[in-house]
């Protein structure tokens, strides 16, 4: 008789890391979204309802993977390879989570959400992971779609369509920065990708070749988080932090290119990376409630 997963297990299939960062920036897409403070009951049940189908599609992230995960010893420890959650145990845990938070968004958000939602997690849980990963080194790029939605889903959950072209500046933040923080990881783990065949960027193009993409799209990157300053969406206070993390996300991009041989500048820049995106959004934030409080961004 199979025994009950603990829930220690059961959450360590959620990668609760990543789901944090994915409930930051739907909560600032939640907030940035009207000229007031949105009502709190709201935000709580579209933050919930967003987390539980994000930690949905990581668990099934994880029965996918399975085979992966065992030849990487970064992913050798999960609790499918380890055998303290069944397959069964997992789609079980998957799909309650997921039904449970696309019912939650149906019911008391709005009906926008609940669908776009829906086909994020979809989007990574089959189209990326079971599809994308393997069959192109572009697999990051196409599949960051889904990582880039939460901005998206948290402003429809507050404005439905209202705006929407500001929230897709948010998108497109987060889906040009999915390739470099990625890439980065990919970097460091190409011995691992390689053994276990995923064919990531490094692995079928080369070091050289994706330090050179890994630059060029921080630089784009750079550019791209101008334009909320641009198009009167944030103020000075964004703006000048967005040109400070772009330039040192730059630095770390330019330190990979040009130090080949430094087996550590790979690791520190995904580090990077993802403190460079929590505060880039706490930073839109901050100008938001600024602005909305004394009328200009001071």
């Amino acid at each position: 008789m199979t025994s009950s997963p603990s829930i220690k297990d059961l959450l360590a299939l959620c990668k609760l890391k990543v789901v944090s960062l994915i409930l930051l920036t739907a909560v600032v897409g939640m907030l940035l979204a009207v000229p007031y403070v949105p009502n709190l009951l709201l935000i709580v049940i579209a933050s919930i309802g967003i987390s539980l189908s994000a930690m949905s599609a990581a668990v099934f992230n994880h029965i996918i993977d399975e085979k992966i995960d065992l030849q990487m010893s970064r992913t050798d420890r999960r609790p499918l390879p380890k055998g303290k959650v069944t397959r069964n145990q997992a789609l079980v845990w998957g799909l309650f989570l997921g039904l449970v938070g696309i019912a939650l968004l149906f019911f008391f958000v709005n009906a926008l959400t609940a669908v776009l939602t829906f086909l994020s997690l979809i989007g990574y849980a089959v189209f990326y992971t079971m599809y994308l990963k393997h069959a192109t080194p572009q697999n990051i790029v196409i599949g960051g779609a889904a990582g880039a939605a939460p901005p998206v889903l948290g402003w429809t959950s507050v404005a439905g369509s209202q705006g929407i072209e500001y929230a897709l500046l948010l998108f497109l933040i987060v889906f040009i920065w999915t390739p470099p923080h990625f890439w980065a990881l990919a970097i460091h783990r190409r011995d691992e990708y390689k053994k276990a065949q995923v064919p990531m960027l490094p692995v079928t193009h080369g070091l050289e070749f994706t330090r050179v993409q890994i630059l060029l799209y921080t630089v784009l990157l750079l550019l791209v988080t101008l334009l909320p300053y641009l198009t009167g969406m944030s103020g000075v206070i964004y703006l000048i932090s967005a040109a400070t993390l772009g330039a040192l996300f730059l630095g770390y991009s330019v330190k990979i290119f040009l130090e080949p041989d430094n087996p550590r500048i790979a690791f520190k820049t995904f580090k990077y990376s993802v403190n460079y995106l929590m505060v880039l959004f706490v930073a839109l934030l901050i100008d938001h409630y600024l602005l909305m409080t004394f009328g200009v961004s001071i």
